[in-house]
């Protein structure tokens, strides 16, 4: 399985999703132009993921900001991997923000509440 990368840029977050190391990371600001566009190879990355999974999946979201448009494909790619713990696997996601950051932390507890995943909040400082 081929791993996938994607550099940031003002509009997209960096994507790193790569099985033999183990490193599934979506960082930075999701606010892309057309966010089906940009996240669709991302979810079929997944599909494929899905048929042949790690042992573990830990999941690590570092997102400074997202908007509404990709808030709703963050719930998709997390019903991927609830889908994984579904059928057994173990699966961990990791949700950066910001100490002051009540809305970023309101949302991942909102997904953790939608798809029944192990959340773990993680306090950082964004540059």
């Amino acid at each position: 399985m081929n791993s996938m990368q994607l550099e940031s840029t003002k509009e997209t977050p960096k994507i790193i999703l790569d099985k033999e190391k183990e490193i599934l990371e979506i960082s930075g600001i999701s606010v892309p132009e057309d966010v089906l566009k940009f996240y669709k190879p991302i979810l079929y990355w997944l599909d494929e993921y899905i048929l042949n999974p790690n042992e573990e999946t830990n999941v690590v979201f570092k997102l400074e900001y997202f908007n509404t448009a990709s808030s709703k494909l963050i719930l998709d790619i997390l019903f991927k991997f609830k889908s994984l713990k579904d059928k057994g696997n173990k699966v961990l996601i990791r949700w950066y923000h910001e100490e002051d950051d009540a809305d970023m932390l309101l949302a991942a507890e909102m997904y953790a509440e939608l798809t029944d995943l192990e959340f773990e909040y993680i306090i950082t400082e964004f540059e």
